[in-house]
């Protein structure tokens, strides 16, 4: 049996943007999604500390260095730009698996900087 165990965490972000008229999903620094091994166009579960929203979407990569976090389509109504969102990621492990296992996570600044890098 598997169990869902977190697999990445992006803690801190804040919203840069929400665009209503785009596809859908959480567009993301391509940098940052790799710090905190987060795959293009993975699933994802988005939690915004700010309103207490929460919404399952899908990550794309935003420009390298742009430190982006914006809300498309629908989901562009659970946030406004400078809400503070936490991203994660999970994955399907065998309990002795995820026994040993640690989640990548980030820690970000106010401008989306890390400050804490991704562990292990």
């Amino acid at each position: 049996m598997l169990v869902q165990i977190l697999k990445s965490k992006i803690h801190q972000a804040r919203l840069t943007g929400c665009d209503l008229h785009y596809e859908g999903s959480l567009a993301m620094d391509l940098d940052l999604m790799d710090a905190a091994a987060i795959m293009p166009y993975e699933k994802i579960l988005v939690v915004n500390a700010t309103n207490g929203e929460r919404l399952e979407t899908y990550a794309i990569p935003a420009p390298r260095g742009s430190r982006t976090f914006l809300l498309n389509g629908a989901a562009a109504r659970r946030g406004a730009v400078g809400d503070v969102i936490t991203i994660m990621s999970f994955g399907g492990m065998t309990r002795e698996e995820a026994s040993r296992f640690t989640p990548t996570k980030i820690i970000l600044d106010p401008d989306n900087r890390i400050v804490v890098p991704g562990t292990p």
